[in-house]
C-alpha cells in the first residue's frame, strides 16, 4: 500500500496575507484560487464598450444568445477596467494590465489595477428629514463602531464610515466588522446599523440607490426645502384658502403671515405665536427636539409648537394650515371663540397644496461614495517614480477612473479619489483580511506622457492581446463619461503638456 499523495498548496502573493491554497480551493479573499497548481483570478476581467452594444454577460449576449464574434470592440471602442484585473502587490510589480489603443488618432494607454486600500471608507448621503442621530454620534454595526454622523446637508443626513482608525486602529473584531460593512455598502448591498447610545438609538438600513429604512419604516421623500423655503415657494397656493400657514421643520420652521413672502402678498398678521427661537421674520429655530415626526421633529401633534394666539390680533374663525416639509403630514384648524385651534376637515384646495409640496419632493435615496487614497502599491504599479504619477494627475495629463466610472480627485497632495459606487460595475469591490478593501482604479494617458513619467513601457500590450471571450463585457451607460475622451486632458485644450 502506498501513501496517499496530497497535492501541494501554492502561495498567493496578491496581498500581504500570503495564503497557502490547496488545489480546488480559494484564498481568504475568495478571489484567487488554486486550479491544478496554477493561481487564477476567479472574477472575470470587466471591459466597457462604447456605443450601442448591449450588456454581454461573460460569453453570450443576454438577448440573442449569440457567442461573442471575436471582434474586440464590436465596431466600438473597448475600455479595460481594473475590475477582475488583480493587484500589484508586492509593490515592485507592474500593474496587471497596461493596455494601449489608438483613440481618434492619439496613442493612449490605460494602467489598471485592483488597489488594496487600508486608507479608505465611504461617505453616505441619506435623503431624509428624520432624525437619525446627532453630529458626532457613533455608528455601530454588530455592536462595533464603524464611523460617525457628520453634518446635516440640505434635506440629507451624512455619515462617514470606515477609515484606517476603524480598520486597523481598534480591536480585531472592529476591523473585521468595519471591512465587511464597507464591502457590502460598496457592492450595493444592504447594511443595518445603529446610531446613538442605548435609550437614544436609531436603527438604520442603508443600501446604495435605495430608500433608507429608519426604525423599520421606509422613507419616501426628501424635503423640497426648509420650512421657510416652502413658505416662499408655495405662498400663492394658500392665498384665499388659509389665513396663516406653518411649515413645521426641525431646522427652520416657516410662518406665512410673518414671512417676507406673506408680507409681499399682503397677508395680514394673525397673532400666531411659535415656541422656539425666532430668527428673521417668519423663521423659527428649535421649535421641538429632533425626531422622526413632522419635519424631522419629535412632534406628532403639530399644535404643541404653538403658544396662545395674541387676543388683540387673532379672531374667531381664523383658518390655520399646518404642514410638514415633505407634505406627508398636514392638518387644518379654525380658531374657536377662545382662540383655540380646533381640527376641521381639510378643504380640497389646501389638501391639493400639500400634495403639490409632496410632488416637488424627490424620492428619498441612499448615496454611497467610496473614498480612498492611492498609496505606494498603486503608484509603483504605474511607474518606478510614483510622485510623477501624482503630478501628472494634478496636471490633467492622466485621467483617473474607478471601474470606468468618473472619479473625483481631491485637491492637495496625493491621489485621493471619491466615486459613486452605483456608477461602477457590479461586484467591483473585494477585500483582503489585513483588513482592507480591494477597489479598481485606472490611470489613462497618452503613451508619450506615460513614457515621460517613467512608466513600465515594456509592459504595454495592445488591447487586442488583452481582451478575450472570457471577459465580462458591459455597454457604456448613456451619459457615462469616457476615460479616453479628449476633454479629460490638458493637451486637448492646446495647453503644452
Amino acid at each position: 500500500m502506498t501513501d496517499r499523495i496530497r497535492p501541494e498548496k501554492i502561495r498567493c502573493d496578491a496581498c500581504p496575507v500570503l495564503c497557502y491554497i490547496a488545489d480546488g480551493k480559494s484564498g481568504a479573499c475568495d478571489r484567487y484560487a488554486n486550479h491544478g497548481g496554477e493561481l487564477v483570478r476567479l472574477d472575470a476581467l470587466t471591459v466597457i464598450e462604447s456605443g450601442s452594444t448591449r450588456v454581454v454577460p461573460f460569453l453570450k449576449d443576454a438577448q440573442t444568445g449569440d457567442d461573442w464574434d471575436g471582434n474586440i470592440v464590436q465596431q466600438n471602442r473597448a475600455f479595460v477596467t481594473a475590475v477582475g484585473a488583480g493587484t500589484t502587490y508586492p509593490d515592485y510589480k507592474p500593474a496587471p494590465f497596461i493596455v494601449s489603443q489608438e483613440v481618434e488618432g492619439v496613442d493612449m494607454v490605460t494602467v489598471v489595477t485592483e488597489g488594496i486600500f487600508s486608507y479608505c471608507g465611504v461617505k453616505v448621503k441619506i435623503d431624509t428629514d428624520r432624525h437619525i442621530g446627532h453630529e458626532r454620534d457613533v455608528v455601530r454595526v454588530d455592536g462595533e463602531p464603524i464611523g460617525h454622523v457628520m453634518t446635516s446637508e440640505y434635506g440629507s443626513k451624512m455619515l462617514s464610515l470606515g477609515g484606517v482608525e476603524h480598520l486597523t486602529g481598534g480591536s480585531k473584531k472592529e476591523g473585521r466588522v468595519t471591512c465587511d460593512a464597507l464591502l457590502r455598502l460598496c457592492n450595493c448591498e444592504a447594511v443595518e446599523m445603529v446610531i446613538g447610545e442605548p435609550g437614544h438609538e436609531t436603527t438604520l438600513i442603508v443600501q446604495a440607490g435605495r430608500a433608507p429604512i429608519i426604525n423599520g419604516v421606509e422613507e419616501k421623500l426628501m424635503r423640497v426645502g426648509c420650512g421657510s423655503a416652502a413658505i416662499g415657494m408655495f405662498a400663492k397656493q394658500w392665498l384665499g384658502h388659509a389665513d396663516d400657514v406653518v411649515v413645521v421643520d426641525d431646522h427652520i420652521t416657516g410662518v406665512l403671515s410673518e414671512h417676507q413672502a406673506g408680507k409681499m402678498l399682503d397677508v395680514p398678521p394673525t397673532g400666531i405665536r411659535i415656541k422656539g427661537r425666532r430668527s428673521t421674520p417668519g423663521r423659527y429655530f428649535q421649535v421641538a427636539d429632533p425626531g422622526t415626526g413632522w419635519g424631522g421633529t419629535d412632534v406628532e401633534d403639530p399644535l404643541v409648537i404653538l403658544d396662545k394666539f395674541k387676543p388683540d390680533v387673532a379672531w374667531p374663525g381664523l383658518r390655520l394650515m399646518m404642514v410638514s416639509t415633505t407634505g406627508e403630514q398636514f392638518a387644518y384648524y379654525e380658531l374657536d371663540a377662545d382662540l383655540v385651534p380646533q381640527p376641521v376637515p381639510v378643504p380640497e384646495k389646501l389638501r391639493a397644496s400639500a400634495e403639490l409640496i409632496a410632488e416637488n419632493c424627490e424620492p428619498s435615496v441612499c448615496s454611497v461614495l467610496f473614498m480612498g487614497g492611492a498609496g505606494g502599491s498603486l503608484r509603483a504599479g504605474v511607474t518606478e517614480n510614483p510622485v510623477r504619477l501624482t503630478k501628472s494627475v494634478k496636471s490633467s495629463l492622466t485621467h483617473v477612473s474607478c471601474g470606468g466610472a468618473a472619479a473625483y480627485v481631491w485637491p492637495g497632495g496625493g491621489i485621493t479619489v471619491m466615486v459613486d459606487v452605483t456608477e461602477m460595475p457590479s461586484n467591483s469591490f473585494g477585500y483582503v483580511p489585513t483588513p482592507a478593501l480591494v477597489a479598481p482604479i485606472e490611470f489613462t494617458m497618452r503613451v508619450s506622457d506615460y513614457g515621460t513619467l517613467g512608466g513600465h513601457v515594456s509592459e504595454i500590450k495592445p488591447v487586442a492581446q488583452v481582451v478575450s471571450e472570457r471577459d465580462r463585457k458591459l455597454a457604456r451607460r448613456e451619459k457615462q463619461p469616457d476615460p479616453n475622451a479628449r476633454e479629460n486632458y490638458r493637451w486637448s485644450r492646446g495647453d503644452a503638456g
